[in-house]
């Protein structure tokens, strides 16, 4: 199945101190690792998801404007899904360095009609790094209307819904969600 692919830009990164995407990780952008990564599944079309225009989005990925006021990835994947031309959405977010090609390839080879996955560690969803059906869009734009910005909800109800399978992520697998949010972060594991 083709896919479409949103990095996901738009947080604040005050944790952090600093702009995540423009942030060197082992001597390259995190923006570049991580649409590099992306580029290598050859998806149909690619987004990035941010609240303004980053200087360095190149020409062939789209932006997608966060509504304001900004909801968060929720609402980064919400006007995603709207945008889409093919079936499913891969997210992933801007600091997930260590997510390889080889395991989002295995996450599109689990993706059906409708369905798309989403991974799992200790009973909790892994979000920014999974694929959405097209037709989660309303389910999205529910989410953003209550008060519970929280993708972890949504998940759980898409997956009620049967819109996603969820996956567990096996322990060898766990060192690809390390993300960066904090200084610390930055050091060795």
């Amino acid at each position: 199945m083709t896919i479409s692919a949103v990095l996901l830009a738009g947080g604040k990164s005050s944790r952090m101190g600093q702009d995540k995407a423009t942030m060197l990780f082992q001597g390259t952008p995190l923006w570049k690792i991580q649409l590099d990564l992306l580029y290598q599944l050859q998806p149909a079309e690619i987004f990035v998801s941010a609240q303004v225009d980053p200087g360095w989005r190149p020409p062939d990925v789209d932006l997608v404007s966060d509504d304001q006021p900004s909801r968060g990835p929720l609402g980064g994947i919400a006007a995603t899904l709207a945008r889409i031309a093919t079936d499913h959405l891969l997210v992933l977010g801007i600091d997930m360095p260590f997510m390889t090609e080889k395991y989002l390839r295995k996450l599109c080879a689990r993706i059906e009609p409708g369905r798309g996955v989403v991974p799992i560690i200790d009973d909790r969803a892994e979000p920014l790094a999974a694929l959405y059906p097209r037709d989660a869009g309303p389910e999205f734009l529910r989410a953003l209307s209550s008060n519970d910005f929280s993708l972890q909800p949504l998940v759980r109800g898409l997956i009620a819904l049967g819109k996603l399978q969820p996956l567990e992520v096996a322990p060898e697998e766990l060192a690809l969600f390390r993300n960066l949010n904090e200084p610390h972060d930055l050091e060795p594991a």
